[in-house]
């Protein structure tokens, strides 16, 4: 799939985040109907059979809602397989994906060679999230259809780069389709994203809330609670830097002003102490934003509107420009 046939099929050039725990079927399907990607963690269907099932189930509900509305474009989704040597279900899970002949694969936390060859081979394109420029080369030369840019202030493991170094350093070599994540909650961020050089928006935070997506009670409030001021970065619980709720890391008994670099011997993250994305919550810098729980048609209707007044507002007030001293 081309970046034009990508952007032809969409509403808002919107790729979903695929959050670990949140995103589910109702919540991929709600976005594909609605217009944005789609998309969820491979790792989220367990056991791991029941990856089939949700593929099965989403392809369904997406081609009988099509079927039901001809005159509207349902979006593609997206899995994402991470293809860190750790997971060991990535063999099969990619097996699942390529009988699947799912569209769009996110990769991430390594070099995606062989999940590059195997997505090709039915036509579908492979989708490579990366922090650094080194990671940006690599995964060009792995084939990659295109780049996922996480910068600094994006939910889950951000990056640390400011989203206008990233985009500009990896500009001046690839020219490829490029989507950038970092702080983006709003439809003028949107617009923001495309005037720096990216193609589309890769947003995970704006939708945590929405009805659809798997979050309970307590993540719900302390979304609508938060602030970007609110955000801790850390690799305290998994190794990798990323973002997380401040209210999340106190309610496990631990000061967010306060973390160590690494745990110490009396703090047992893992199985049997705080767990990421469990205990300690995820979210980006973006997270005010969020000023209720409702459904996920009325948050793309909500970026529709915001991405076309920011348009009209740019288009409107556009600078003359400077001649060049000579």
């Amino acid at each position: 799939m081309s970046l034009q046939q990508l952007r032809d099929q969409l509403r808002l050039p919107v790729i979903s985040a695929p959050m670990f725990i949140v995103s589910q079927p109702a919540l991929v399907i709600a976005q594909c109907t609605s217009g944005i990607v789609g998309s969820f963690p491979a790792l989220n269907a367990r056991p791991a059979e029941q990856l089939d099932q949700w593929l099965s189930d989403i392809q369904a509900a997406l081609a009988d809602y099509q079927q039901r509305h001809p005159d509207q474009q349902v979006a593609p989704f997206a899995v994402n397989l991470i293809v860190h040597p750790s997971n060991q279900r990535l063999e099969a899970d990619l097996a699942t994906l390529v009988r699947h002949r799912v569209p769009l694969v996110i990769t991430s936390l390594h070099a995606p060679d062989k999940v590059v060859e195997a997505v090709h081979s039915y036509g579908g394109s492979v989708l490579h999230d990366v922090t650094t420029v080194r990671h940006a080369q690599r995964a060009i030369k792995a084939g990659v259809d295109g780049l996922i840019l996480v910068s600094a202030g994006a939910g889950g493991h951000g990056g640390r780069l400011s989203p206008f170094a990233l985009v500009n350093e990896v500009r001046t070599f690839y020219s490829g389709p490029l989507a950038l994540a970092g702080a983006i909650s709003h439809g003028g961020d949107i617009v923001a994203a495309q005037a720096m050089g990216a193609d589309f928006a890769y947003m995970g935070t704006r939708f945590l809330a929405a009805n659809e997506a798997h979050t309970d009670e307590r993540y719900r409030r302390m979304l609508i609670e938060a602030q970007a001021a609110d955000i801790v970065y850390t690799p305290l619980f998994t190794g990798v830097p990323g973002n997380y709720l401040a209210a999340s890391i106190r309610d496990s008994g631990l000061d967010p002003d306060a973390l160590p670099d690494q745990a110490p011997e009396s703090l047992s993250l893992g199985d049997s102490g705080v767990k990421a994305w469990k205990d300690v919550l995820g979210a980006g810098q973006g997270v005010g934003s969020i000023q209720q729980c409702q459904p996920l048609g009325e948050i793309v209707d909500a970026l529709e509107v915001e991405f076309e007044d920011a348009a009209a507002k740019i288009s409107q007030h556009q600078p003359a420009r400077r001649h060049s001293p000579r």
